[in-house]
């Protein structure tokens, strides 16, 4: 399939299957994502203990997501302007959306990766990390992060092709990175015994394999673009468009992170079992995020090409057939879980109190998930307008503030049920106020457009 065909189906074929075809790949591709880091844990929890499953999750990972968050936020500015101009067959701005998103990309990983290193232990000690997990926590972190560039460059240039309606050859290159990550994983910690230094060893290398794949596609394989090392520098009025989009989605997953991380915190100060349990917990959580996430891109994809293409009313249909998707699925896999929950645990650690404790967890959290739709899918359909502030403003007081106040303040000393309460009350306050802002907004975008055509 050419990209002119891709092109047409996103703005002309049918809704539901279009966003389907442009979904499953990439669900399939953020699984095989999730995997780099699922398979660490698995394998350190299991032949290596439950305190290097709790080094390669808990504080490490909230670190890490808070990073990777951030900068996926800010792509998310490039990644529309390409599907904008795509949509709208605009082929200079193509290119030059094109080679500053990448400029974007090697320059915030090496700044990121340098102060990651740098910072990792101190913002440990930040999150109560335990003295017994402090060093192999730190060492986890500094080689992720020695190599953040190949994470950013992966990141930004699978988003370039999804954008365009590419999302097959970046499930493709995580497949092969994936098993190239699993059969490391099982040679340097099973044969060399090498621990949490070989889990990120591994990880470290398969990133890199990832990153170089995609940059060869955008370089030779395209056939709308073509990304040239030569071109790579930052367009000014592009960079300022990609700010004004993506700043906003960026502070609002940072902000995430970060309220994450005085979860995470809080979590810390109840024992090793507490932290295992929550990692444990939250490579299952993964599985709703990624689904979720997945219709979210597809979606603004689907958005954004129309938006530039002006048709106005496959936009607000799009975006209601994908909500209608994306609770549906939310349901089915929150009842899966609730009746699966102590074997999946089980896969993660055969410790008993560490699976009853993460049953708590997924019995308090869980039923929640089908709110958090609302907000993902709602303010995918208007970042990819080009609209992001306020639905970054609902939640960062709605979500991330809140947490951060129900943590320090309502829940202290009072205990694990208590501290995660404020995941299902954040995303129920959170998804009200954004559903009643997109019913506002959007027919006043429309308005305004035809105005302006």
């Amino acid at each position: 399939m050419d990209a002119k065909e891709k092109q047409n189906g996103i703005l002309e074929g049918v809704i539901w299957k279009q966003l389907l075809i442009f979904f499953f790949p990439i669900l399939v591709g953020t699984f095989f994502q999730q995997l780099y880091n699922t398979v660490d844990t698995v394998i350190v929890g299991q032949f290596a203990g439950k305190e290097a499953l709790s080094s390669v999750g808990g504080s490490s990972a909230q670190i890490i997501n808070m990073v990777v968050g951030f900068f996926t936020g800010l792509t998310a500015g490039g990644t529309v302007l390409i599907s904008q101009a795509y949509g709208a067959s605009h082929k200079q701005r193509l290119e030059d959306a094109l080679h500053t998103s990448y400029a974007f990309g090697i320059l915030g990983g090496i700044g990121f990766g340098i102060l990651g290193v740098a910072s990792a232990s101190a913002i440990l000690r930040m999150m109560n990390t335990p003295e017994e997990l402090m060093a192999m926590s730190t060492l986890y972190i500094r080689i992720y992060f020695s190599g953040l560039v190949f994470v950013f460059i992966y990141n930004m240039g699978a988003a370039i092709l999804r954008a365009i309606g590419d999302s097959k050859r970046p499930l493709y290159y995580l497949v092969v990175c994936c098993i190239v990550n699993i059969v490391l994983d099982l040679l340097l910690v099973l044969y060399f015994e090498m621990g949490v230094l070989g889990v990120a060893v591994a990880t470290l290398i398969s990133q890199a394999i990832s990153a170089v794949m995609v940059t060869w596609t955008l370089m030779y394989r395209v056939e709308c673009m073509k990304l040239t090392i030569r071109k790579i520098r930052i367009h000014p009025e592009i960079l300022k468009n990609m700010l004004q989009i993506g700043l906003p989605s960026g502070v609002q997953s940072s902000m995430y992170s970060i309220s994450n991380m005085i979860v995470q915190a809080a979590l810390n100060l109840l024992g090793v079992d507490t932290m295992a349990a929550w990692t444990a917990y939250g490579k299952i959580d993964s599985v709703f995020w990624m689904i979720n996430s997945s219709f979210g891109i597809a979606l603004t994809t689907f958005v954004g090409q129309n938006f530039g293409a002006g048709k106005w009313d496959r936009v607000k249909k799009g975006t209601r057939v994908c909500l209608g998707m994306a609770v549906g699925t939310a349901v089915c896999l929150t009842a899966v879980l609730m009746i699966t929950g102590p074997f999946l645990l089980g896969i993660f650690t055969g410790d008993e109190a560490v699976v009853a404790i993460g049953m708590t967890m997924m019995k308090s959290i869980a039923p929640a998930f089908v709110m958090f739709v609302f907000i993902e899918i709602l303010s995918g359909s208007l970042r990819a307008q080009g609209y992001t502030f306020v639905t970054t403003m609902i939640s960062v007081l709605g979500v991330c503030i809140y947490r951060i106040i129900w943590v320090t303040m309502i829940s202290a000393g009072r205990g694990l049920k208590w501290i995660i309460a404020c995941y299902p009350i954040s995303w129920i306050m959170c998804a009200v106020f954004v559903s009643g802002y997109y019913l506002y907004k959007q027919n006043k975008i429309i308005a305004r457009m035809e105005l302006q055509g």
